[in-house]
């Protein structure tokens, strides 16, 4: 039976590849009229990019930014319950991509083989990435397979086996000659495969290490030093490198909220291209800034995690804990005020000096990354779904910061791998060296495991300090981007999820400049008190009712105080439940420990 393609499938991205089909009928071709140059290959490899990659990783809730109604995740308990379907569990991208390495060869142009191989080997391995952080085991599939297969109702494999598949497929993207080297923002290339494998054999390097997980084969120190290699083969070689005007007080804002950031700097290795007036849009901007968005909000643990500009840990100044917000925000690491609204803040682009806006935060910490320009767009920026900045999907401070922690965690980290890594970070924010003895000799009591309140759990050793150093400096720098939550589980940090989601400090009842600017922006007043006159722009609350504080009229803003919180599960919530309906259909697939799904088996 031939396998025949609807050509409207094969030109339109992110809808089916094939369908199989008993007939030929004439508005159809099959696979021996199809894949014979390179367009049919492109076009065949191009939904990979759009079904794969991640276009709005800034509003993922975890321990550092949370909204108004928490996450499943975030409450626990039993409001994580197993799914009839869906959850991830989707295996439509990869029998495309099987699909086109079945049939890659028919293509006359051999150098198109190569590079479209190598594209796809590259997404596969992404896609095996995605489905073993979620689920650990599951099936590897490298071939095509129909509907009656019996390949279909094997069980799981381990993550070993798919780990080494894995490696197999992104060592050939790296080393097939198929990648190009040039920088090529929105297209897979040599750099990007790198940075890939740095991820994903970080990620399983630590996960095995802090989860204690032995597998035969190979064990977790060998996965970090894969990953600290291909990082450096990125660092030594790659021609990126990172976006600097010499305004640290400016720079790490501009490049995540100007137009065309992917091709008008040098750091992001794979984004995503949005285009406003090509209707390529995602959310950013009317996420940080419209009511109904979430009211996406940093958390004070966070802030409190910015060190101060003189390096100094914030947390060990005097009265640290009662601090104002205007007190709390002055002489930090400059990436605090280009990642949320503190005194003075302006719009890029704009004049006007803004205050936390409370009806859109719900810890008075309101973030700013990727909010653009009001006036660009034909001043449609702010508007739902109207902003068109750059994605980045792999950029090289990521890959700076997997170096570092890789090595760290192998405890062969030394003083020069700090310098062309994470401290190229602090010097473009205008930050002192990270010092690795100074680091090791005096760990942070804040972020220690001893401090259950807001400490990391599990981490020991001689490079302890360090470690926790280089999760501040990741926390920081990769903040919205899509990796909080896979560094917590990566980490065995759940219980960080369990820590409080609180605010800013309020000292009482009164007036508050915010803004910096001389005039009050909130106003609260006791509960049963009349409302103050506001004559001017200030915000104004009544505590106990519009505002819940820690300690009555006092304390650190707490919206979440009343909300029950279940608790992280440490035996179940790493990983994420197979949904039913799948293990309806193939009964070889064993369910993740702890999930009840009623299935008996």
């Amino acid at each position: 039976m031939k396998r025949l393609f609807i050509i409207a499938a094969m030109l339109t991205v992110g809808l089916p590849a094939c369908d199989v089909l008993d007939l030929e009928p004439k508005d159809q071709i099959s696979q021996f009229d199809y894949f014979k140059n390179a367009t049919d290959l492109e076009l065949f490899s191009n939904p990979f990019y759009n079904n794969l990659l991640d276009k709005g990783p800034f509003d993922e809730q975890s321990d550092v930014l949370v909204h108004a109604i928490l996450s499943d995740v975030l409450t626990g308990g039993n409001r994580r319950t197993v799914p009839n379907s869906g959850g991830g569990w989707s295996w439509t991208n990869l029998r495309r991509m099987n699909t086109l390495l079945e049939y890659a060869d028919m293509c006359e142009d051999k150098e198109a083989v190569t590079k479209y191989t190598a594209v796809t080997r590259f997404f596969r391995a992404f896609f095996y990435f995605d489905k073993v952080r979620r689920f650990g085991d599951v099936p590897w599939y490298d071939i095509q397979l129909g509907s009656a297969d019996e390949l279909l109702y094997k069980p799981r494999d381990s993550r070993e086996l798919i780990l080494t598949k894995m490696l197999e497929d992104i060592d050939y993207a790296i080393n097939s000659g198929g990648l190009t080297e040039e920088i090529s923002p929105f297209r897979v290339n040599k750099w990007a495969a790198l940075a890939l494998k740095s991820r994903f054999c970080l990620f399983e390097g630590t996960y095995r290490k802090y989860h204690n997980l032995n597998l035969e084969g190979n064990d977790a120190n060998y996965y970090l030093d894969l990953a600290a290699k291909a990082a450096k083969e990125i660092i030594e070689k790659g021609p990126y490198e990172l976006y600097s005007t010499g305004n640290p007080d400016k720079d790490y804002l501009t490049l995540f909220a100007q137009r065309g950031s992917a091709t008008s700097t040098n750091e992001y290795i794979l984004a995503i291209k949005f285009d406003y007036a090509l209707g390529i849009r995602h959310n950013a901007s009317a996420y940080a800034l419209l009511p109904s968005q979430g009211r996406p909000s940093l958390t004070r643990k966070f802030v409190n995690t910015y060190l101060m500009a003189n390096g100094e840990r914030f947390t060990d100044q005097p009265g640290w804990q009662e601090k104002s917000f205007n007190e709390e925000t002055q002489n930090r690491d400059p990436r605090l005020a280009q990642s949320m609204r503190t005194p003075g803040y302006k719009r890029i682009g704009q004049n006007d000096i803004l205050a936390p806006d409370f009806s859109v935060t719900v810890t008075g910490y309101q973030p700013i990354k990727f909010v653009q320009n009001p006036k660009d767009n034909s001043s449609n920026n702010d508007r739902t779904d109207s902003s068109d900045c750059d994605m980045p999907v792999f950029r090289l401070a990521e890959v700076y910061l997997n170096y570092a922690e890789a090595l760290a965690e192998l405890g062969t980290l030394t003083q020069n791998d700090l310098t062309i890594s994470v401290n190229k970070l602090r010097s473009r924010a205008g930050m002192p060296a990270l010092d690795m003895n100074d680091a090791n000799s005096k760990p942070d009591p804040y972020l220690d495991s001893e401090n259950e309140a807001t400490g990391y759990p599990g981490v020991t050793g001689a490079n302890k300090g360090v470690i926790l150093e280089i999760r501040r400096e990741r926390t920081i720098e990769l903040l919205q981007e899509g990796f909080r939550l896979n560094d917590l589980f990566r980490w065995k940090a759940g219980h960080c999820i369990d820590q409080a989601f609180t605010g800013m400090y309020i000292a009482g009842p009164g007036s508050y400049d915010l803004s910096g600017d001389g005039t009050p922006d909130l106003i609260l007043y006791a509960q049963g008190d009349s409302k103050p006159e506001n004559t001017g722009r200030a915000q104004v609350y009544e505590l106990g009712k519009d505002v819940i504080l820690t300690d009555d009229n006092k304390g650190y803003f707490d919206f979440h105080k009343n909300v029950e919180r279940n608790g992280f599960n440490e035996e179940r919530d790493y990983l994420y439940p197979i949904p039913i309906n799948e293990r309806s259909l193939n009964k070889n697939l064993t369910q993740n420990p702890g999930w009840k799904d009623g299935l008996g088996f």
